[in-house]
């Protein structure tokens, strides 16, 4: 008999894992905007209404899967993730003076943002927490109480933090095409990154082989600058460079939001999700990545 499993959060993450678990486990997938059914059902995802903001909505869940995944983001406002918060609680639901049937294991994909900024320096799991922004330090607490809910419960958690995530539609061409510009290099920003399917495939291996209460850092081995990314993606693409300017001239130019990710720096190492997820990365490098989109992308 297959297994049960619950993602939540049914976006582009939630379809490329889909197709690693379909073999052992039954999928069901929460959403909350009916247009996304009908991509759920064709990926072998049986959908399931709840709506994360609302708890009375996810009754439905209280027991229905051995594996949790849990890729939905925090609220936009706030410094605190009530979202999670209703998960849990719609998690360990009882029913009519029966015990609520917990999942064996959750998996969370959080974000290295919690880390603020590093000023380039190489981190492990085992470095503070220190959120520079209230997206950050909403994250710490959906991490907290994921943690202390899996202690309690005696449910293996694992916490999966993840840096920028690319994919063949997730790069910025259009930034490229808008000749917004970077950093100059002597006051750039380490960046990190993921490609889609590697990051679906540590989900996976997560699921297999995730110590309970463990970190894990979902990167990969790529040593960065922003500009210099940029000028990757460029040069794969047939684009110029982005200008360069300091920081201060940035400020004039730049949203508000890229300027945020522009001031933390750090470089994210990654060697236990090898050692101990057993994780060998498709894309090992962004230029790896970029060259594998480069070829995706169809001839005009």
């Amino acid at each position: 008999m297959k297994k049960t499993l619950l993602i939540v959060g049914s976006g582009n993450i939630a379809l490329r894992i889909a197709p690693l678990f379909k073999n052992n486990y039954r999928i069901f997938g929460l959403y909350r905007n009916a247009d996304n059914i009908g991509t759920l059902r064709s990926n072998g995802i049986t959908p399931i209404y709840g709506d994360l903001d609302f708890v009375q909505t996810l009754k439905k869940i209280s027991g229905i899967a051995q594996l949790v995944i849990h890729l939905a983001p925090p609220p936009s406002e706030g410094l605190r993730d009530n979202r999670t918060t209703h998960l849990l609680s719609a998690l360990s639901r009882q029913s009519k003076n029966v015990a609520a049937i917990l999942p064996q294991r959750l998996i969370y994909i959080s974000t290295t943002g919690v880390y603020g900024n590093c000023q380039g320096d190489w981190i492990n799991e085992t470095r503070a927490v220190n959120p520079f922004n209230d997206r950050a330090i909403r994250r710490v607490d959906a991490e907290k109480q994921i943690r202390f809910w899996g202690k309690r419960n005696n449910v293996a958690v694992s916490i999966l933090r993840v840096p920028g995530i690319y994919a063949a539609d997730r790069l910025p061409l259009a930034r490229l095409q808008q000749g917004l510009p970077a950093l100059i290099e002597n006051e750039d920003s380490y960046t990190n990154h993921i490609h889609a399917d590697d990051l679906a495939r540590i989900i996976y291996a997560a699921a297999q082989y995730g110590k309970p209460g463990r970190l894990y850092h979902a990167c990969d081995d790529s040593n960065l600058k922003m500009g210099a990314y940029f000028d990757l993606v460029a040069d794969h693409f047939g684009y110029p460079h982005p200008p360069r300017v300091t920081r201060e001239e940035a400020q004039k130019r730049i949203s508000p939001g890229m300027m945020s990710f522009m001031r933390e720096s750090r470089r994210i190492e990654n060697s236990r999700i090898k050692k101990e997820l057993y994780v060998n990365l498709l894309y090992p490098t962004v230029e790896a990545g970029v060259i594998a989109a480069r070829n995706e992308r169809p001839s005009i």
